[in-house]
């Protein structure tokens, strides 16, 4: 995975890219009647929140507008923080940051949901995911046509080996069928800088049309002095003609995102450190030399009283991704349609941290490799004063975990009208082969130039681990839409979800002969497939206003294929410590999977009562139960890691409800809200390792049955307040998480929070000179300026957990402007 000529291959795929597409589009190029125009943009609708009609399941939507007027540029993933049901927290208000993104729906994390961007997979977005990249890294937020969100039951054709919990499908906004040039600028509080500029070539001869945009973004970190910065490309080409519509996607993008570690509190701290507990956790960059001067604890050893990873120089996330499709949505006949994509991502990136070398246990790291450094103990003075000098003096070492994905797939799909059947069947299969090494370089005195924005180059002191994996998924589907009388729909389906995964370590771990199990990272293939994952669902027009829906449908979580780094990012098998243990989990361990079960009523009335005129709403009720959860039950240290159990643990009983709508006073005041009742409970409690008791060895219980899970609020309320009149509109948008439990025995929470946005604009109507439209947009996040908990992470089953805090009040401003 070296770095060096990536450059290269970068400007080659682009080039390639750029290429098939025009390769492709010659073979259609006869001449052609010329198209209809394409449908019109999103201008805004009455209902602040979308809730979709004519679906089985619980569907809501968020169009470009609204998540425009969230922040412009906001990711689709925070503008749907609004969404009923939905926690999702970052430290920047854009919601772009993933190291310490939290995005909860029904009590299903991140990981547990499933992503796609105009069909095409986007994998699990977690931080250093392995199968994908997050919505903001695969399109620019001032091209997202919608985002929606079908919480617990996605659709059968959704492309996600991870979505237990539902999906969240991005869609990108078409061509406009007229010329224009859109320009964007962003300016606000910690040096914001956003720069936008997006040219529609507008409807061309033979049917084409497309567009092309850049876009810059750098801001300051709030809590300290670093720059998220980043470019990004998008491209879309659309051709329609006689026999269907082809379209060409593709995306670069590149950032680097310094990042601040979380407070650990209680027992996740070390017992020195125990009440030693900032609200935020700034890096010491760019004072370089106080990198090595506030190590006072010894060599590389920061204050006993700041504990583990609070001394850190700095810390950085770099990513560079290229994703593109090629589609062509073939009409062969009036009533049936084939659709087929092709799609490839590429991604090179590292994590980067910075930080002190006798901290977190890892002069026993360093030592399995260097044992000739060992004088006494690991920990010895002498020792540590070894170390220094191997890491270049300075006290500080430079960590790096560096990530590849090389991804392709195909995604087909057939839909029939058949009568008063709609048929539709697809196979989505992917390729990937991910990667992930654990590097350290020196950084020594003489070289303090190092930035968080750098890649390491030179020698390396040494490889940790080198993991290489090799994947293969295929999705399988098929359902039936039954109009069984005209107000009566039936829709039953079911799909197969295989996958098999092959993984090695080329380096592996070492470990000190005096350890008693050695750490050494397995080698070895699993298969997992679920040939019968069943959906049925019911929609009844009750009358000309309302909708009944009722859905059940079973899921499944493939498990992940990562080396090495599950602590942080997951629960996997090639993350445990010794061959015997991934022997035992193929043997004994399951996928998880849930059956969801909901029912709701939309309505969408005008109304005569009094002030309000309009009500568009719906209200659903859900039962799931989540079976197989996995947990790793023995302690997990992620610089060092030990010997641990991958194991099935239970299930997991959600119950819950969702009421939300939008209630239009006249044309120009709209008030949406959304109240969320959730009660996830663990249905049993589990065994972790042994304890001697009077001599006899006794498992150990922990207590979970009836517990809360983690993280997951019982009450949330979102609302949103929308003024328009004219080419004047404003609105405040609150949003409520209730109490949420940091420990898996519910002794430890954190409080509530209630944040407030704000947001105003106007629109310029000019009729003369190239400037088409005009638009000035204010907008303040965090208005009241509400401390507390942003995201929490759970580090055991109590006494301690470790969080991020809510980022403080920010003001942005945006001029917009077509030509």
């Amino acid at each position: 995975m070296q770095s060096g000529s990536w450059s290269g291959r970068r400007a080659w795929l682009w080039c390639g890219s750029a290429l098939a597409v025009f390769l492709a589009t010659q073979a259609y190029a006869a001449d052609v009647p010329a198209a209809a125009d394409a449908p019109p943009e999103p201008t805004g609708v009455a209902e602040v929140v979308v809730t979709a009609v004519n679906e089985t399941r619980s569907t809501v939507a968020m169009e470009s507008e609204q998540i425009q007027r969230v922040l412009p540029g906001a990711s689709p993933l925070k503008a749907i923080q609004f969404l009923p049901g939905v926690i999702y927290r970052t430290a920047d208000p854009w919601g772009n940051n993933e190291q310490n993104l939290s995005l909860f729906v029904h009590g299903f994390s991140t990981q547990q949901l499933g992503y796609t961007l105009d069909g095409v997979p986007l994998g699990d977005q977690q931080y250093g995911n392995y199968n994908g990249l997050s919505v903001s890294r695969a399109i620019s937020s001032e091209n997202v046509a919608r985002v929606s969100l079908s919480s617990g039951a996605g659709s059968l054709g959704v492309a996600s080996t991870s979505n237990l919990g539902g999906a969240i499908e991005t869609f990108s906004r078409e061509p406009s069928a007229e010329q224009n040039l859109n320009l964007r600028q962003t300016l606000g509080s910690y040096e914001a800088n956003r720069t936008f500029a997006r040219v529609d070539t507008g409807q061309l001869a033979g049917g084409w049309r497309g567009y092309i945009s850049y876009l810059h973004q750098d801001q300051q970190a709030w809590d300290f002095n670093g720059h998220q910065r980043g470019h990004q490309i998008n491209l879309k080409v659309v051709r329609d003609d006689s026999h269907g519509t082809l379209t060409f996607y593709a995306d670069w993008q590149q950032k680097v995102e310094p990042n601040e570690d979380s407070t650990a509190f209680g027992n996740a701290q070390t017992a020195a450190a125990r009440n030693f507990t900032p609200y935020t956790r700034p890096f010491i960059y760019p004072d370089m030399a106080a990198c090595t001067s506030r190590l006072t604890g010894g060599p590389g050893t920061p204050p006993p009283a700041e504990g583990n990873n609070f001394s850190n120089c700095f810390s950085a996330a770099q990513r560079e991704d290229i994703l593109s499709y090629l589609r062509y949505e073939w009409r062969l006949a009036e009533n049936l349609t084939w659709t087929n994509t092709v799609y490839y991502h590429y991604n090179y990136g590292r994590g980067i941290v910075a930080g002190p070398v006798n901290t977190a246990g890892l002069p026993a790291l360093f030592a399995t490799y260097y044992p000739n450094l060992v004088v006494g103990s690991a920990t010895s003075t002498a020792t540590l004063t070894n170390i220094v000098n191997l890491f270049g003096g300075s006290g500080n070492a430079v960590r790096t975990t560096e990530y590849r994905i090389n991804r392709g797939g195909v995604l087909s799909n057939l839909e029939w009208q058949l009568g008063s059947h709609q048929i539709e069947a697809g196979v989505w299969f992917e390729h990937n082969e991910p990667a992930q090494h654990r590097v350290w370089y020196p950084m020594s005195q003489a070289n303090n130039n190092l930035t968080p924005y750098d890649v390491p180059r030179g020698p390396k002191a040494l490889t940790q681990y080198a993991a290489e994996f090799y994947v293969n998924d295929i999705q399988l589907y098929i359902q039936d839409q039954w109009r069984v009388l005209p107000n009566l729909l039936l829709q039953a389906g079911v799909k197969s979800s295989l996958q098999d995964a092959n993984g090695k370590f080329p380096v592996n771990q070492r470990n000190l002969p005096t350890v008693a199990v050695p750490v050494q990272y397995p080698t070895g293939s699993i298969e997992s497939n679920e040939w019968f994952l069943p959906q049925a669902g019911l929609l009844w027009d009750a009358t000309e206003n309302e909708q009944v829906f009722v859905n059940v449908q079973k899921n499944m979580r493939q498990f992940i294929p990562y080396g090495a780094g599950s602590g942080f990012y997951g629960f996997s098998a090639w993350s445990l410590g010794t061959q015997s243990a991934f022997d035992l989990f193929k043997e004994t361990v399951d996928p998880e999977t849930s059956w969801t079960y909901e029912a709701g009523l939309r309505t969408r009335r005008n109304l005569a009562l009094g002030p309000v005129t309009g009500l568009d709403g719906q209200v659903t009720v859900y039962h799931v139960n989540f079976r197989d959860r996995l947990l790793n039950i023995a302690p997990y240290n992620f610089i060092n890691p030990a010997p641990a159990i991958l194991a099935n643990v239970g299930g997991v009983t959600t119950d819950g409800i969702d009421v939300a709508g939008t209630l239009s006073f006249g044309e120009h005041l709209h008030l949406y809200n959304a109240v969320s009742y959730n009660k996830s409970k663990y249905d049993s409690d589990y065994q972790s390792g042994t304890t001697v008791v009077n001599g006899v060895s006794t498992p150990v219980t922990v207590a979970t049955s009836g517990k809360q899970v983690p993280l997951t609020p019982t009450w949330m309320n979102k609302t949103i307040l929308r003024f328009d009149m004219g080419r004047f509109e404003a609105a405040l948008s609150g949003d409520y998480i209730g109490k949420r439990y940091v420990t898996y025995l519910n002794d430890l929470s954190v409080d509530s929070t209630f944040t407030v946005d704000l947001q105003a604009s106007y629109r310029f109507e000019l009729s003369d000179g190239p400037v088409k439209n005009l638009r000035l947009s204010v907008n303040v996040t965090n208005l009241t300026d509400e401390t507390g908990v942003s995201t929490a992470a759970v580090t055991g089953n109590s006494g301690g957990y470790a969080a991020f805090p809510l980022a403080p009040r920010m003001g942005f401003i945006t001029l917009e402007a077509d030509f």
